[in-house]
């Protein structure tokens, strides 16, 4: 059975920074791609990044270069830096790994929540 796990949520500030990381119990991680999706309250669920498992990176739209994404292969882990918070980044993130499948329908996380205080 496969286990996704994000951390690191929290609450912070408007303008500052959290790092959230995602572990995946899978064997072959190196070979999954891997995302963030985010869902605030009363909103519909919108995809956030995504690394691929060569390395491409992808964005939403609304990022605007404020986070990155990276992955630690050798500790089945990815990471979502986050800088310059506003409070409309508050969500619950979901972390999901996916191979030879769309990234929506792969192994879902059960998330954690950031909270951005104005």
């Amino acid at each position: 059975q496969v286990h996704v796990a994000e951390s690191g949520g929290g609450l912070v500030q408007a303008g500052g920074s959290l790092r959230l990381s995602c572990a995946a119990s899978l064997r072959t991680f190196a070979g999954y791609d891997m995302g963030w999706f985010r869902q605030a309250f009363g909103k519909e669920r919108e995809f956030v990044a995504r690394i691929n498992w060569n390395g491409d990176t992808y964005f939403g739209d609304f990022v605007k270069g404020r986070f990155t994404i990276s992955r630690e292969n050798a500790k089945n882990t990815v990471y979502l830096q986050m800088n310059s918070l506003n409070p409309e980044d508050t969500a619950v993130y979901y972390c999901v790994a996916a191979r030879g499948t769309p990234l929506a329908n792969g192994y879902w996380g059960q998330g954690t929540q950031v909270t951005v205080s104005s």
